[in-house]
């Protein structure tokens, strides 16, 4: 039976980053036009966490149940460990879904376009479908495609939208930014199961661009949110303190495209998390000054 310390690094803490960030920079954006609505942005915010949460435990379900992570370096999987029976943490990834959806009709209630409901259906098909079903998208290349919509473009331009009535091109630049950077969250973690992944024909981006392109992508991708960051400015000049993870960005890159492999990796997809935060952090201040 597994312990609460268990379901807690189930839950890949690492990764919530990725769920906090496109609602700062949303609530950033709608406070660069005096919208800002602080009970819609928590409530926003508990969306964007359950939904990650429960991304998480579907992918360790589904992927524990299909044998691809019976052989993987990197924190605790319940189900292929056999800490956590198999139902139990499908069952742990749709009470996520549920909390998310409770808060998700909430918010929408609150502002009032009710359309958004549908949007939320797509999400959480989205995170279960990334590496559940018969034909799983995250095993076709497409995981990045996925996260890049919803964890990046969907959140950041709807915290924006249900405070504001409106999208603004700071919250695109934002939107794209932080898709960016949740894509390389999802990249870091897949070049270090590129070995594992191929065996069992997961094809991620990773696998399928290889090794050394893999590695330049990730870089890509940290450092263009950076300029898109940057260009934000024409809204609100304090935009540019984002600028101030030049060196964070640096330092990222290096064991990248040193060829860091395995558990070597592991710090850096936590970093990354992190980076991103920081990136959502001062984007969101920068505008809202």
């Amino acid at each position: 039976m597994a312990t609460s310390s268990e379901w807690f690094a189930g839950a890949r803490p690492r990764t919530l980053p990725a769920a906090a960030t496109p609602v700062l920079v949303g609530t950033g954006a709608a406070a660069q036009i005096d919208g800002v609505d602080p009970v819609l942005a928590v409530l926003a915010l508990v969306v964007a966490l359950a939904l990650q949460i429960g991304v998480n435990y579907a992918n360790d379900y589904s992927d524990g149940v299909r044998g691809t992570d019976l052989d993987r370096v990197g924190p605790l999987r319940l189900t292929a460990s056999g800490t956590a029976p198999a139902r139990s943490v499908k069952i742990a990834a749709f009470v996520a879904f549920g909390v998310g959806s409770v808060a998700g009709i909430a918010l929408v209630a609150l502002c009032g376009h009710w359309w958004l409901l549908a949007v939320g259906v797509l999400s959480i098909a989205a995170g279960w479908y990334y590496t559940g079903g018969k034909h799983p998208y995250g095993y076709l290349g497409l995981g990045e495609v996925g996260v890049f919509v919803f964890f990046g473009l969907v959140a950041v331009l709807g915290t924006t939208y249900t405070q504001t009535d409106q999208v603004t091109a700071a919250s695109v630049l934002g939107a794209v930014s932080v898709g960016l950077l949740a894509c390389a969250i999802l990249m870091a973690n897949n070049i270090r199961d590129i070995p594992t992944d191929a065996v069992v024909g997961k094809r991620t981006l990773a696998v399928r661009l290889g090794d050394r392109r893999a590695r330049h992508t990730y870089v890509a991708m940290i450092w263009l949110p950076l300029l898109l960051g940057a260009l934000s400015a024409f809204a609100n000049p304090w935009a540019v303190i984002v600028l101030l993870l030049v060196p964070p960005a640096a330092l990222l890159s290096i064991p990248v495209l040193a060829g860091a492999r395995g558990k070597l990796l592991v710090p850096v997809l936590a970093a990354t998390g992190m980076y991103e935060l920081g990136f959502g952090a001062l984007l969101a201040l920068g505008l809202a000054i």
